[in-house]
This record gives structure tokens, C-alpha cells and sequence, in this order.
């Protein structure tokens, strides 16, 4: 989890420095098995979004993430980007208020209800 630890502090300083909005990350241990932590940030227009996850999608892969993609191509609100240990959302904020993934991800998660 060091290696997630340090990969995560590096995707947060990239969004931060590409002007990303209300930067979210959420520890996943205990809640999820499908990566260490999650990642949520906003973007301001669909190229914004774009970029961010373009240069997030770099970040990952110059850091060893060879395997990482970018699901939501085709969509102008939203954008995921898969580094497996470490999953990045990256939304319009008017979209991101309508999931609220940091509501539902925050919350402790009873053990018995932990399918994934």
C-alpha cells in the first residue's frame, strides 16, 4: 500500500496543478477490494476533463501503470481513469453532485455488505 500511498499523493499534485476543483481522495481499505484509493476531482468544461485525464492517464503510466485506461471517452461530463491500485473520477461538477461517489465511498461500510 506504500507504492498507492506515494502513486496517490502524485496523481493529487498533478490535478491540483492542472487547476482541478475540490481534489477528493478516499482510502478504500476495509470498504473495496477493487483498488487502495479512489480519486474524485472536478473539471471546468469538457476539455478540461479531457486534459486532466489525459495527463492523469501519463502520470499513471510513467509511473510504472503500464496496464491504466480511460473509460468515458465518448462522454463530455465524466471521465474514469483505471491505474488499478487506483481508480480517478473526474467529473463536471453539476455530475458529480448528482452520483456524490464521495458520499457514497466515504462511509464506513459494514463488512457484511462489502461485495465487491
Amino acid at each position: 500500500m506504500g507504492k498507492s500511498l506515494n502513486l496517490k499523493n502524485k496523481i493529487v499534485k498533478k490535478l491540483d496543478s492542472n487547476k482541478a476543483l475540490d481534489i477528493i481522495a478516499i482510502d478504500l481499505e476495509g470498504k473495496s477490494s477493487i483498488a487502495d484509493y479512489m480519486i474524485i476531482a472536478s473539471g471546468t468544461s469538457s476539455r478540461h476533463i479531457q486534459a486532466l485525464s489525459e495527463q492523469v492517464y501519463e502520470e499513471l503510466k510513467s509511473n510504472g501503470i503500464s496496464n491504466c485506461k480511460i473509460e468515458g471517452k465518448d462522454s463530455n461530463d465524466w471521465k474514469l481513469v483505471d491505474g488499478i491500485d487506483l481508480i480517478v473520477h473526474i467529473f463536471n461538477p453539476e455530475k458529480r453532485k448528482f452520483y456524490e461517489l464521495e458520499k457514497m465511498w466515504a462511509e464506513l461500510i459494514p463488512k457484511e455488505r462489502v461485495i465487491i
